[in-house]
C-alpha cells in the first residue's frame, strides 16, 4: 500500500505524465471523445485531482453521451459495442441511469434502462436492461435491487462488460417471465422509438 501511495505521489509531480494527461484532455475536448474522457477521469481519480476537475470531466462525459444518444435516436442507429466510442457512450448513459435509480428517480431510471434496451444489439445486454427497467417498474428500491436481484459478487474486472450489471440472483428469463406485465408495459412505451427507427 505504501509503495502504491508513493507511486501516486510521484505521478502527481511527474511532468511527462501531467503533460500527457493534459494532451489527452485536449484531445478529448477537440474530438468529443467519451472513451478518452474515461481515460482522463481514471487518471484524475488515480492522482486524486481536485473534485472540481473530476466533476468537470464527468459532466463532459454525461453531456456528450446524451448528445450522441439523441443523434443516434434520430439517425436511427444502435450502439455497436465493439466501437470504443459507442461502448463508452452506453457506459456513461448506464451509469447515469444507475445514479438516477440510486437517487430514487424511478421515472428517469426506467426511461434510461428502456432506451438502453432499445439501443443495444447484444441480447444479453438488452435482457439485462429490461430486468433493470422491470425492477424499477415493480417498485423495487435501488438497495434491494443490488442486494437481492443483482449478482455483483462474481464481477470480472478484466471483462469490459463488467461496468453493466448483467448477472442476477435468478436466471434472466425467469425474472422477465415473473415481470411479464412490466415487460409488456416497457415494450409498449418503446413503440414511440421504434416508429423512428
Amino acid at each position: 500500500m505504501n509503495e502504491e501511495t508513493l507511486d501516486i505521489e510521484a505521478l502527481k509531480k511527474d511532468p511527462e505524465f501531467l503533460e500527457n494527461l493534459e494532451r489527452l484532455e485536449k484531445e478529448m475536448q477537440a474530438e468529443g471523445s467519451i472513451a478518452k474522457g474515461y481515460q482522463v477521469l481514471d487518471a484524475k481519480l488515480a492522482i486524486e485531482a481536485e473534485e472540481e476537475e473530476i466533476n468537470g470531466i464527468f459532466t463532459f462525459i454525461v453531456n456528450t453521451a446524451f448528445d450522441r444518444l439523441s443523434t443516434y435516436l434520430t439517425e436511427p442507429r444502435k450502439f455497436e459495442m465493439t466501437d470504443p466510442e459507442d461502448f463508452a457512450t452506453a457506459r456513461a448513459i448506464y451509469e447515469h441511469g444507475i445514479q438516477r435509480y440510486s437517487e430514487n428517480d424511478q421515472k428517469g431510471a426506467k426511461e434510461i434502462f428502456l432506451v438502453l434496451y432499445h439501443m443495444f444489439t447484444v441480447e444479453m445486454l438488452q435482457e439485462a436492461m429490461m430486468v433493470h427497467a422491470c425492477a424499477v417498474m415493480s417498485g423495487k428500491a435501488f438497495e434491494p435491487f443490488i442486494d437481492e436481484i443483482a449478482d455483483v459478487g462474481g464481477l470480472d474486472p478484466q471483462d469490459p462488460l463488467s461496468c453493466f450489471i448483467t448477472e442476477f440472483a435468478q436466471p434472466t428469463d425467469m425474472l422477465l417471465a415473473m415481470w411479464a406485465e412490466h415487460v409488456k408495459q416497457g415494450k409498449e412505451e418503446l413503440k414511440v422509438l421504434e416508429k423512428t427507427t
